[in-house]
């Protein structure tokens, strides 16, 4: 056995499924997750000492690359001044003020440990703030573990949700309603039945949890006009592309040049720079509804933990715009060499991209993907070899074709040749995938759920 076999085989004993977060556990793509050990720059290194090119960088937050010297050292020095004092500290306010200079529509910052329970207090306060139940959000786009958004469609465009994970109750479903992605139509009609209950809604700035999705052209902004029409709040979820994919997040490519502003923000992942950091932020109207101000109660003993603060202060300061730019032509490069590749092997796709996030969906090339349904019927089969392949030549993939593929600027020239040089191999596995027959038969079902004319209501 090596040695990442024996530490799973001892996790699966220990923790359910082995992982503490499920992708981890290589379920879509088989095979035994790597238990990785160490990171340095744009590599990791798993238990076995096998080094691999990174291509996860811990689901975003390793903007700068991993073990950056300077964060390093913030946060030792953050250590030395202890973990943890259940009160404020200074550096509170000195990331606040980052964030808020990074993303003008920010005037007030509530600072709390992950995605997750920053998306569950914007859904609290909207609730509070305009005293309405309802929550719309659309299929495919993944806010955290919140009960309320773990919501799958019902039978009709309108129609409240059903319960998207066991023990999600039908009653707490029912208070969201699920709505296929870049469909501005299909919210006007969920506002026509519903608008006087609907407290907010909420999206991804650009999708990244069915891969990569980029907003319609105009899509993002039409949220904002309907939900100004009907009193309802507006929530943008940049956990993912927040300070990833520009200074100021997706936000900042589109809609503060377009001219419009969500109500509320949430943050993650980079905003810590691999600490458990999250944010809400948004309209100072509406963050004083957060206790101790209003009637909203929210809190956390671990809330703006120093040692966090530190890392995210570090991460962020370092975030300057030729950082940007490195990673935008890298991902440019990337992109351009996996299509070229994958082409070369006549194997069908498109890729994917919003900013510097890029993903590939196969069979998809004569539509593209633009909904969840979209991403529901690609040839997702072929995405496990292609994976093993590059793990085998030593370049580590996000473990599902679903996921964004994410660079960093310690991403040079030796890195980048590491994964050149294994795209062609992975591509002519793509090519040489079968589905199992079950996966066929799920691939067709798939296919004509996404195709209304098959699809009987």
């Amino acid at each position: 056995m090596t040695t990442s076999e024996d530490l799973y085989s001892r996790a699966r004993s220990l923790m359910p499924g082995g992982v503490n977060s499920p992708v981890r556990a290589f379920g879509s793509v088989g095979g035994t997750p790597r238990f990785i050990v160490s990171a340095n720059g744009a590599y990791v290194t798993d238990a076995d000492g096998r080094e691999y090119a990174d291509l996860v960088c811990s689901w975003g937050p390793a903007l700068l690359g991993h073990a950056v010297p300077e964060v390093l050292a913030a946060v030792h020095a953050a250590v030395d001044r202890g973990l943890s004092f259940g009160a404020s500290t200074p550096d509170e306010a000195a990331l606040a003020e980052l964030v808020i200079g990074r993303v003008p529509a920010v005037e007030r910052l509530r600072m709390v440990s992950t995605g997750t329970e920053a998306t569950m207090t914007a859904i609290r306060l909207a609730r509070g703030f305009t005293r309405r139940d309802l929550v719309v959000k659309f299929a495919g786009c993944y806010h955290g573990h919140v009960d309320g958004l773990l919501a799958s469609a019902g039978s009709g465009v309108a129609t409240l949700a059903l319960p998207g994970s066991a023990g999600v109750t039908a009653a707490t479903a029912a208070e969201t309603l699920v709505l296929p992605y870049n469909d501005l139509a299909a919210v006007e009609a969920a506002f026509a039945e519903h608008g006087a209950r609907i407290a907010a809604v909420i999206t991804e700035s650009a999708p990244a949890n069915m891969g990569v999705v980029t907003p319609g052209e105009g899509f993002n902004a039409g949220l904002r006009r309907i939900t100004e029409e009907h009193g309802a709040l507006f929530i943008v979820d940049e956990v993912l592309t927040g300070f990833r994919v520009g200074p100021a997040g997706y936000w900042g490519l589109t809609g503060q040049t377009e001219g419009w502003a969500p109500d509320l923000f949430t943050f993650g992942k980079v905003i810590g720079g691999g600490m458990p950091v999250a944010a809400l932020g948004g309209r100072a109207e509406v963050m004083d509804y957060l206790a101790p101000l209003g009637p909203v109660y929210q809190a956390g003993t671990l809330s703006g933990n120093p040692v966090a603060m530190a890392a995210g202060i570090a991460t962020l300061s370092l975030a300057t715009d030729d950082v940007y730019a490195h990673i935008d032509a890298r991902s440019a490069e990337l992109s351009g060499a996996l299509s070229e590749a994958l082409s070369a092997e006549g194997v069908d796709h498109s890729i994917q991209r919003a900013g510097n996030l890029f993903s590939v969906a196969f069979g998809t090339s004569e539509r593209g993907v633009h909904n969840y349904a979209d991403a529901q019927a690609q040839e997702a089969y072929r995405y496990g070899p292609f994976f093993h392949s590059m793990l085998d030549s030593g370049v580590y993939l996000p473990p599902s074709v679903f996921e964004a593929w994410f660079l960093s600027a310690a991403h040079d020239a030796a890195a980048m040749q590491r994964i050149f040089d294994a795209l062609p191999a992975a591509a002519k596995a793509a090519a040489a995938a079968k589905p199992a027959p079950a996966e066929a038969d799920l691939h067709r079902s798939s296919q004509a759920q996404s195709d209304p004319s098959l699809t009987a209501n």
